[in-house]
């Protein structure tokens, strides 16, 4: 039985199913993920260049997306060709939830919620994959946002170790109005070191209880496996984050030269600029292979302190420079000593886009398990750290130490600056003066000179002079007042006295 606002959905046009998969999508097979800071324009127009054919926006708050204008503005950057576009957010309240698609509804194709997320922010916030056994809950947040939303609403979930319970779980989603699932083959739990390897018969399986469109993610690491899962699990499209990263010509099964992609990254962030951090996080997810060889360790701190794109540039030619000789054959390439940790063996030569394998959940076990045994050895041999001179300090020690070594280089200016203001002191005591300070005097002795003498200092923020007389302001405004009811009060008992004396006797 269809409810009032089941009713009004299906009234209003809105397209569903496969409808809105193939009229509004294009029923897109390459799909670049929702990635936190990674996938913003820039990097969608990036991908949307090599072959994406359907692209999310990073996820959003809902709340903040709702209530923040600079939040909202910062996240809704687009433009007409970045289409088609899903916009994901997370959150636990479908008001909450509702508020922000229906700002954001005219920007995109059709909102998408985040019910996979297992990061411990997650947990924290109470959304993503946390969200995953409260069914009554999820089936109000979803029929809420399809019938009061003009364009579809989707789902993006993890699989449950039970595969009944998955399947009853995605059938849930389906009734409650979703209209494209994504099912990552992975349970919570999987996830960092613990990753391993995702469930392609889960997926399948989900694949053919639902009637929706439906798309896979997980174990996509070049073109061949998106062809194989699609054959494999018989979904619609196949989603691709971790490999997209490393190569965002993955769905056209390239694998160029890294400064290729990153030169053209940054082109394009200069036309849909981003936070330096986003940029920094690209960088190093498509130099992964290269900042793991121990020559580079130089440029690989660089690009760690690097917040400018002049600076990213920079990097860019310095990796261009030392690898396109040997791209081009001019030289010929002898391997180079890998970082501690880091894999031998890689497919292709270092310089070319490539996935990053990780080490399996039992690797990263045995790896856990040796150093508790290392730890608990009596006879191991303690390390030592040593500074710069040669002496004995503390594990803590060192620590700061590599951090401060971590640190951008000062400009000679800033370092003649700072050794100038320890020469200035307060005209008044042996404090250091503010900066800024009209008087040349601390803050605390700045305060006393303004009280005595009624005056404001817009360098420590001390505006005594003009508080006062804002109270001076409000007293007379408030004396007038008291004034004016006076003066009411008077006429009003004249003009009660003159109505008694015309009454008659």
């Amino acid at each position: 039985m269809v409810n009032d606002d089941e009713a009004a959905a299906q009234s209003s046009g809105k397209p569903t199913g496969y409808n809105f998969y193939r009229s509004c999508l294009g029923s897109p097979r390459y799909v670049v993920a929702p990635m936190v800071d990674q996938s913003e324009l820039a990097w969608r127009m990036l991908c949307r260049r090599y072959g994406a054919e359907l692209c999310y926006s990073p996820m959003y708050h809902a709340n903040l997306f709702a209530t923040d204008p600079k939040y909202r503005k910062d996240a809704l950057q687009t433009c007409p060709e970045d289409r088609p576009l899903i916009i994901q957010f997370c959150g636990n309240d479908a008001q909450q939830i509702l508020d922000a698609a229906l700002l954001a509804q005219d920007h995109c194709d059709a909102v998408d919620i985040n019910l996979g997320c297992p990061q411990a922010i997650a947990k924290r916030g109470h959304y993503g994959s946390f969200l995953q056994d409260e069914w009554e809950l999820l089936t109000e947040i979803v029929s809420t946002l399809h019938t009061k939303l003009a364009i579809p609403v989707t789902c993006k979930i993890r699989i449950f170790e039970d595969l009944e319970k998955t399947i009853r779980y995605a059938k849930m989603l389906e009734a409650a109005g979703c209209q494209l699932l994504t099912v990552h083959g992975r349970t919570r739990e999987q996830k960092g070191p613990l990753t391993g390897v995702a469930d392609w018969n889960y997926i399948k399986s989900v694949r053919q209880h639902v009637k929706i469109p439906m798309l896979a993610n997980g174990n996509i690491l070049g073109l061949e496996d998106v062809h194989r899962c699609l054959a494999e699990t018989g979904v619609d499209g196949v989603m691709s984050a971790e490999g997209n990263l490393h190569n965002p010509a993955i769905f056209q099964g390239v694998s160029p030269p890294v400064w290729q992609m990153a030169h053209e990254y940054l082109e394009l962030v200069q036309l849909h600029p981003c936070p330096s951090s986003f940029i920094r996080g690209h960088l190093f997810k498509l130099f992964h292979h290269i900042m793991n060889i121990r020559q580079n360790s130089e440029l690989r701190q660089y690009l760690a302190t690097a917040n400018q794109l002049v600076q990213f540039q920079n990097v860019v030619q310095q990796v261009r420079a030392k690898y396109e000789p040997f791209h081009k054959g001019e030289v010929p390439y002898e391997p180079e000593q890998m970082a501690a940790g880091s894999e031998e063996d890689l497919p292709l030569s270092p310089w070319l886009c490539q996935p990053y394998i990780r080490a399996s959940p039992e690797s990263h076990r045995q790896k856990i398990a040796e150093k508790v045994r290392e730890a608990e050895d009596p006879n191991r041999a303690k390390r030592q750290y040593f500074d710069k001179d040669g002496k004995e300090i503390s594990r803590k020690r060192m620590k700061k130490l590599r951090r401060r070594q971590r640190r951008p280089n000062k400009a000679d200016a800033q370092i003649q600056h700072r050794h100038e203001r320890r020469l200035e002191y307060c005209s008044e005591c042996a404090n250091p003066q503010g900066s800024k300070c009209e008087f040349q005097l601390c803050r605390v002795c700045c305060k006393d000179r303004c009280y005595n003498n009624d005056r404001d200092c817009p360098g420590h923020g001390i505006l005594i002079k003009s508080r006062r007389a804002k109270a001076k302001l409000f007293e007379d405004g408030q004396a007038l007042q008291d004034e004016h009811d006076v003066s009411r009060n008077s006429d009003d008992d004249l003009t009660i006295a003159l109505a008694d004396a015309r009454e008659p006797l």
